[in-house]
């Protein structure tokens, strides 16, 4: 049975279909209120001319499909199916980094809270997303500072000898240290937390202030005193948020701009009738760019399972499903906090709202220019990018990349290279000669490099970046942190960026790999610190490696040149290697008369006798 004859027997009724390839991977979702008449069509030879069509109907090799009850649930079934798979042949919304989220991470002990971009069902409970960006991370330095509850790395399944400055500046309770604190003063802090950040402001101060009142009647005055500044704290809070909710109606503007395959779109958020947050999106890979798919796609996405909505968002077209999607938008909306009575999808046509239409459109081919054309932003930019991409605690100003280089285990050295303020400072850029026989085990070089780099900032006193890179995968990274932690440094930013795969790994992150796009300025950015950081670590290792070989004096041998001797030296690893060898081992390398006479030069080389040796 081909596939049109399949088609002609699905039902009538509404649901989801899901079109197959050979291997049975899903290569396109779709929904419909008559799945026979909807799949019929793709099938249809006029609608081959469609490029998308005519690829999608060439790979296609089998059909499934799910009934539903009614078009709103095939709706709500085929997003869930689409974020699911991530079918090729659908329009998939990209991660753009600009939304955080708050990490709390209730699996632990100790629990912690983190600014971050990325959903892992790891036990942790996520609150968000905030816009503007910065909202997040001041929520974050609020509970430090409230309730001093911390965002660090530090590994609290085991004691510490000394907590780090956070402590000192009131910022954390120290669970780090035995004797800091207790376990029920550290909950008490975190259930404080939770309740902050779910929005249960009321219970949050009834508690407050019953422990305000047990303290003053314990005559516990300075945890009194304390529990009554929390209060006016969150009250202040309380009086803003309700002028802002009565400022004016939430809206959000969404345009684009298209130059198939590449698409840029700003996404722009107005709260109380000012401009609060902006959100980009781009795609690489969009060949048949289909304006009215692509809006129904990316507001279902956008939309269906946010945990805000605005009251109305504006569009620059209609499509298919705009009112289906309208009702089903509201229905979410009276169950969300705050509460809305409608969600309107709008094309304003004229008057001010339209004029603000086209400045957003305006803003993504903005957008679309930076990201496709690489304008060089400004530095302030690209740190505020990286803290962004890497989830930094704040954007950084300095960043040093260390490299290993060598040649199967012999002169190992390392590289250091230093990237401030937007451009590389070659004036502190640092050589090491690994000093350990490591041979090839990159991680132990590395390890020894940051000893030495960070335990001699440490003696002499001077501040340490704003994050270390690394040139490697999870090892090099692990092994950096492990030379950090036997130096009793904490809460410092570490990532590494893996070879060929180009993933980057943010320590304390490293179930979250980040891939960032091809055309994504911080990926370039960071490949060119890394290059940087291997362009230097090679250089040296070559020169060393040319010192070394001019000191053997296999040069002086007839028929032997530099690149004979490297060759040897490539082969046998060492000169001592190399005298032990046969002439046939010797002639494996080079011709027997070149093999004859560096077994002989060797040979007398190590009878002769050294300067000042004794014999006999």
């Amino acid at each position: 049975m081909d596939l049109a004859q399949k088609a002609d027997l699905l039902p009538t009724d509404a649901g989801v279909y899901l079109f197959k390839d050979v291997l049975g991977t899903i290569l396109y979702v779709g929904k419909s209120r008559s799945l026979r008449s909807r799949v019929k069509s793709y099938f249809l030879e006029s609608r081959w001319i469609d490029a998308k069509t005519g690829s999608l109907v060439r790979e296609i090799a089998d059909i499934d499909y799910i009934v539903v009850d009614n078009e709103r649930e095939a709706l709500a079934l085929e997003n869930s199916l689409i974020k699911r798979h991530k079918p090729k042949f659908n329009i998939l919304l990209r991660d753009d980094k600009t939304y955080p989220y708050i990490r709390y991470t209730a699996f632990e002990k100790y629990p912690r809270v983190y600014v971050t971009r990325r959903l892992v069902k790891d036990g942790s409970i996520y609150f968000g997303p905030y816009f503007p960006h910065s909202l997040a991370y001041r929520i974050v330095h609020f509970i430090h500072k409230t309730f001093r509850v911390p965002s660090c790395t530090v590994d609290l399944t085991r004691a510490h000898p000394r907590p780090c400055l956070q402590y000192y500046i009131r910022r954390c309770h120290g669970p780090c240290v035995p004797g800091l604190t207790t376990d029920v003063k550290y909950a008490e802090a975190v259930r404080d937390t939770r309740m902050f950040l779910e929005g249960r402001r009321g219970d949050l101060i009834k508690s407050l202030e019953s422990r305000m009142m047990d303290a003053s009647e314990a005559e516990r005055y300075e945890q009194a005193a304390s529990y009554r500044d929390l209060l006016r704290t969150l009250g202040e809070i309380e009086e803003r948020q309700k002028i802002a909710a009565a400022e004016g109606d939430d809206i959000d503007v969404l345009g684009w701009h298209a130059e198939p395959p590449l698409v840029a779109v700003n996404l722009f958020h107005l709260r109380g009738g000012r401009v609060v947050d902006r959100r980009d999106f781009y795609w690489e890979d969009l060949h048949e760019f289909e304006p009215a798919e692509f809006l129904s796609s990316l507001l279902k996405q956008l939309y269906l399972d946010a945990a805000y909505l605005p009251r109305s968002i504006h569009v620059p077209m209609d499509f298919e499903d705009r009112e289906l999607l309208e009702e089903i938008l509201t229905e979410r909306a009276t169950h969300l906090e705050p509460p809305r009575s409608r969600v309107q999808i709008l094309m304003p046509q004229r008057g001010a709202k339209h004029a603000f239409l086209e400045l957003v459109e305006k803003n993504a081919r903005h957008s679309f220019e930076q990201r496709f054309r690489v304008m060089k932003p400004s530095s302030k930019a690209i740190a505020e990018a990286l803290e962004q991409a890497l989830n930094l605690p704040e954007p950084p100003r300095r960043i040093e990349s260390f490299d290993i280089s060598h040649l199967q285990g012999s002169d190992v050295v390392a590289s250091m290279v230093v990237w401030e303020d937007g451009r590389m400072k070659k004036s502190d850029y640092r050589k090491f000669i690994i000093k350990g026989e490591w041979g090839n085990d990159d991680f132990a070089s590395m390890s020894e490099v940051i000893e030495r780099r960070y335990h001699r900032l440490q003696m002499e006193k001077k501040p340490f970046p704003s994050l270390i890179l690394i040139d490697g995968g999870l090892g090099q990274l692990h092994a950096a942190a492990a030379s950090l932690d036997k130096l009793e440094v904490i809460n410092q930013s570490v990532a590494s960026i893996a070879k060929q795969e180009e993933i980057i790994y943010v320590l304390g992150q490293e179930d979250q790999p980040i891939r960032l796009e091809h055309h994504s300025p911080i990926l370039h950015l960071i490949q060119q610190i890394r290059d940087e950081t291997h362009r230097f670590a090679v250089g040296f290792h070559r020169q060393r490696r040319a010192k070394r070989v001019i000191q053997t004096g296999l040069e002086n041998i007839p028929g032997v040149g530099p690149r004979t001797a490297q060759k040897l030296l490539q082969r046998f690893g060492s000169i001592a290697q190399l005298r032990f060898a046969s002439v046939e081992q010797i002639a494996r390398v080079v011709s027997r008369p070149v093999a004859e006479r560096v077994s002989a030069h060797l040979a007398e080389a190590s009878g002769a006798e050294l300067p000042g040796q004794k014999s006999g």
